[in-house]
């Protein structure tokens, strides 16, 4: 529980930092989004050569389409923006690309959205994720008290709020994938903090008298062995997909990675649980020195117990 006068000042500064990025650099928002064309495409002889391909698809005059090489060379996806005259003329460019592009090529996939349906998405997706959090603030007043609740939400938030800004400075593509990898990360980081807050509640019940920051200290080592192993077992699982789960999923294992592996596990042990001490958790308790559970002190007890024998043979030697 020291740590917390580190990491709050910490917490706090990478908040502002991520929403300074959110507003100034913005979100690499992807098709689903914005509307437009998502080509992905593999070139049949050897390695893709990207400044050919731009020329052909610029050539076109079909706005400022993007190139991008990923996963193997010879796989590139070619993203169109709008084109004016809705969901045919956006079909009619991806034709004019694959023309262009010739038999070079194999078309692996087409993605085609309109600005209408984009605007949908996007705003269905925001409501998606707010529902989500209130309704995640509804239960655990009702499950705990309002103070377990407000803590998981500003942990929560906290999570959302730092890996939004890790999506803006690494322009990664924020989709439907992403709204989806937002939402997974808000319930497997809340469900890490649950574990620990149902430890404390039960810590609370046991030890009266009990200072909370021991209280607190106790509940997160007891359960931080299940958090290691959860989280590496996790962390494997991801890592699998980060490197050979394809373009497809590659956004949303990146940003999986981010806020479950290193925001979610910080935020359960360093700001969910120090933050019930700001919040009045166990406040009007008469604290005092009372003994800490055997099965996490036995090592201390035993230390005392060794340092005890020589102090009780001293006045023996100088008896003799």
């Amino acid at each position: 529980m020291r740590f917390r006068r580190i990491s709050f000042p910490i917490s706090a500064v990478l908040s502002i930092v991520a929403m300074l990025l959110f507003f100034t650099h913005g979100l690499n928002l992807g098709v689903d989004f914005v509307g437009g064309t998502l080509m992905e495409v593999q070139t049949k002889s050897g390695p893709a050569d990207l400044a050919k391909m731009r020329s052909a698809v610029g050539s076109l005059n079909l706005g400022e389409a993007q190139l991008q090489q990923f996963g193997a060379p010879t796989d590139v996806l070619i993203r169109i923006p709008q084109q004016p005259g809705g969901e045919l003329a956006q079909q009619q460019a991806a034709q004019k690309v694959r023309a262009a592009l010739g038999d070079e090529i194999d078309v692996r996939r087409i993605e085609v959205v309109g600005p209408r349906v984009s605007t949908e998405l996007l705003a269905y997706g925001i409501f998606g994720l707010l529902v989500a959090i209130i309704g995640i603030f509804i239960y655990l007043w009702f499950r705990f008290e309002w103070q377990f609740a407000l803590g998981a939400m500003i942990a929560n938030v906290h999570d959302l709020v730092l890996t939004i800004g890790f999506l803006s400075l690494m322009q990664i593509d924020f989709d439907l994938n992403g709204i989806a990898a937002l939402m997974t990360i808000l319930g497997y980081s809340l469900n890490d903090t649950v574990v620990i807050y149902d430890r404390i509640r039960e810590m609370l019940r046991r030890y009266k008298r009990m200072s909370i920051a021991d209280l607190l200290n106790i509940s997160v080592n007891s359960t931080l062995s299940r958090s290691v192993i959860t989280h590496v077992t996790v962390t494997l699982a991801l890592l699998a997909l980060f490197f050979f789960g394809g373009h497809a999923i590659h956004a949303f294992t990146a940003t999986m990675l981010f806020g479950v592996v290193l925001v979610g596990t910080y935020t359960s042990i360093f700001i969910a649980a120090p933050i019930l001490i700001y919040l009045g958790v166990g406040y009007g308790r008469q604290e005092a020195d009372e003994p800490a559970p055997k099965e996490f002190v036995a090592e201390v007890a035993s230390d005392k117990a060794g340092a005890a024998k020589p102090a009780a043979a001293k006045p023996a030697t100088a008896k003799r």
